[in-house]
């Protein structure tokens, strides 16, 4: 078996879940997964960048489960899977604490560092692939409701070769100027 592995996990259906309490203490205390019946269940994200680290050994009934069978599996569910992966694979290697969103279209909850466990989120990520259109009423309409929570929003765009580049928006108001509008049409 190979040394780096930490965790040992079963695939049911499409989750990984951990059953032994000291792999469920280590992996929650680093902001991993939910407890459901005394397992921690990992977010598909979440198995792929252990699998990814070698930190997670995955298997189903007797067979090893690695990152290109899981990948595969995810992407029959989930076809936006491999973004939020670079994302939070990204977010991680950073040294943020990542949790799945809850709401508003955004992809993740990020914590300050060292403040998991003590504080709610700071950051709502939404991801996007590099050339993916997305409508500025609805992107307005997130804005606004997640910066009157107190968080800031930020968008996460995937480049083509997969660097991540991310962007703090802020609330934005748009007027319409119908008489210089008028005047620069006028012959």
């Amino acid at each position: 078996m190979d040394e780096t592995i930490e965790f040992r996990g079963d695939l049911i259906a499409d989750k990984a879940s951990v059953s032994e309490n000291k792999m469920i203490h280590d992996l929650e205390q680093k902001g991993f997964g939910e407890i459901e019946k005394g397992k921690l269940l990992l977010k598909s994200f979440e198995t792929l960048y252990l699998l990814y680290t070698g930190k997670l050994f995955l298997k189903k009934n007797k067979k090893q489960i690695d990152f290109d069978s899981f990948m595969n599996i995810c992407q029959k569910t989930n076809p936006e899977i491999l973004t939020k992966f670079l994302i939070f694979r990204d977010l991680k290697t950073r040294g943020y604490v990542v949790k799945d969103g809850f709401g508003f279209g955004s992809d993740f909850r990020v914590y300050e560092r060292g403040h998991f466990g003590e504080k709610g989120a700071k950051f709502l990520i939404f991801g996007l692939n590099e050339g993916q259109q997305e409508k500025m009423g609805a992107l307005q309409k997130k804005i606004q409701e997640i910066t009157q929570m107190g968080k800031e929003p930020i968008i996460a765009v995937i480049e083509r070769r997969g660097e991540v580049i991310y962007y703090k928006i802020n609330r934005m108001n748009f007027y319409e100027n119908k008489s210089r509008l008028n005047d620069s049409f006028s012959f």
